[in-house]
């Protein structure tokens, strides 16, 4: 197992199981980038955050290179979300939602400045 395996909790089946599901999620991620790419190259750095260089060596990946790509066991995709998309949802300036939905933009808010916290770290 690798290093990255040993990390995750669990037991050994669930830790390799969510490894599958990164994996899974990477060859979609990938599969997804090269298609909005073909398609159109500018709104796919756009909507992916990546790089016009980084959109064309996705572009030009084989169908080996992919899968051999996407069978890493971290994720490759990254979320986007810049503070006022987080400030936005933390003080509720949207439209008004009942109690779980707004305890659940609340707390996906908090989520999303926490993660941004910790890589600024």
């Amino acid at each position: 197992m690798t290093a990255a395996t040993h990390e995750l909790p669990g037991t050994d089946a669930e830790r390799e199981q969510l490894l599958a599901e990164i994996r899974e999620a990477n060859l979609t991620y990938l599969m997804l980038a090269q298609r909005l790419i073909r398609a159109d190259k500018a709104e796919a750095c756009f909507r992916l955050g990546l790089s016009e260089e980084a959109a064309e060596l996705i572009a030009a990946l084989s169908t080996a290179q992919v899968v051999k790509l996407a069978s890493q066991n971290t994720l490759l995709a990254r979320f986007q979300a810049d503070d006022d998309m987080v400030f936005a949802l933390l003080a509720g300036s949207h439209a008004p939602q009942r109690s779980v939905g707004e305890a659940a933009q609340r707390l996906h808010g908090s989520i999303l400045l926490a993660s941004r916290l910790a890589e600024a770290a």
